[in-house]
């Protein structure tokens, strides 16, 4: 057997492992910050890059290592960089690649800090920015007549679950000389790997599924070209420092051993309660790709192996009914993060997307009603009879 043979369970549980002289079973965690040389001339070719080895742990760490090894194994990349949370990562893949004069275009429907940086932060340093309906290839097409530097989509995005056909988007953008950034959070390798249609990048928040728990931050840029590594992305990376941190990376390695029966389990139950969901009393509307309602269902049964373990959904009623809608919940806690073992509902309007315009919103199907869930490992009708008694309460 070569690593190269492995399938993805076998290289979620013994991709990248690097043992030290005292051949543990378990990785390593290496808590250091430096590194000892053996003389000064060690240290000299070592700065002057003739050597290569661990200098100091903002550049690399053998665990931190570790983690971007699997990583890139089960994303079927060359390179992976960690970093320290998953805006760290959407940061550092557009600010090492872009510069004054610029453009880069994006689908509106975006995290909520991804919308900030497009609006706020890039037109600081003279970088255009265009936003399109993601689901809408004319605006595609019409946005990528003119050069561009790059492309940045989420797909199935946050909150309400559109999809961005990869293929389409990311032909249309290399004709335009752009390199294609795709958020796959939502989706996880396990479901999806943009790299395989036609992406260039590949970026996470680690913090969610790999974790699994709520325990640790974390973020990941993946992607296949050495000169946007040597060039662009390292130098930016060396000299900012947006790395993970040691400790969060053995954590995130123990929590990739079980990625895959975690993922699959959550899409299983989310698609239990997306159903459940569509005959419960006051609500109106259920977005989820696995479901044959959602308006493209089939571009998702194409780009992902199952619906994904997220899904938003329409209360009647506005916010004042979102919100009884929530406090009525008794398993399902409200909370803005998300891809944790407990399931997780927040109200996206005012906390994650609360600082995007109110009339973007309502355009992108952001309503005052609209709730988020992260479908959590719990029993299927446990979490379905927590919504029913919600819809009770508040509906009756």
């Amino acid at each position: 057997m070569s690593k190269t043979t492995w399938r993805t369970s076998t290289q979620l549980v013994h991709g990248g492992i690097k043992r030290s002289a005292f051949d543990e079973n378990c990785e390593g965690l290496f808590v250091t910050s430096g590194y000892i040389y053996a003389s000064a001339e060690e240290q000299e070719a070592t700065f002057k890059e003739e050597i290569k080895r661990y200098q100091y742990s903002r550049f690399a760490n053998p665990t931190v290592g570790m983690f971007e090894e699997r990583m890139a194994m089960i994303e079927g990349a060359n390179f992976c960089l960690a970093t320290a949370t998953g805006m760290a990562a959407i940061n550092t893949a557009l600010m090492a690649m872009l510069k004054a004069g610029d453009r880069v275009v994006a689908s509106r429907a975006l995290f909520g800090s991804s919308v900030f940086i497009m609006n706020n932060i890039l037109p600081r340093f003279g970088v255009e920015t265009v936003l399109v309906d993601g689901h809408d290839l004319n605006q595609w097409e019409e946005a990528l007549k003119e050069p561009t530097r790059a492309v940045l989509l989420e797909t199935p995005s946050n909150p309400t679950l559109d999809l961005v056909d990869m293929q389409a988007v990311s032909d249309l953008a290399h004709k335009a000389g752009a390199r294609v950034i795709v958020d796959n959070v939502f989706a996880t390798p396990i479901l999806q790997k943009p790299l395989d249609f036609g992406a260039d990048i590949v970026v996470y928040s680690t913090t969610k599924y790999v974790d699994g728990q709520g325990r640790t931050m974390g973020g990941a840029i993946l992607f296949n070209e050495e000169k946007l590594l040597k060039e662009e992305i390292m130098p930016y990376f060396r000299n900012t420092g947006p790395s993970m941190s040691p400790f969060n990376a053995w954590t995130q390695l123990k929590g990739l051993e079980t990625y895959d029966i975690r993922v699959m389990k959550h899409c299983e139950n989310a698609t239990l309660v997306a159903k459940f969901l569509e005959n419960l009393k006051g609500v109106s509307k259920v977005n989820y790709p696995g479901l044959h309602s959602h308006p493209q269902h089939d571009l998702a049964m194409k780009q992902m192996k199952a619906g994904g373990p997220m899904l938003s959904f329409e209360v009647d009623g506005g916010k004042d009914k979102a919100f009884a809608f929530e406090n009525a919940l008794q398993l399902a806690k409200i909370c803005n993060n998300l891809g944790d073992s407990k399931t997780l509902v927040t109200h996206p309007g005012t906390t994650t997307h609360s600082k995007v315009d109110e009339a973007e919103k309502l355009h992108l199907g952001i309503s005052p009603g609209l709730l988020r869930l992260s479908v959590g490992l719990e029993d299927a009708d446990d979490i379905k009879e927590d919504l029913a008694n919600a819809s009770k309460v508040v509906f009756g």
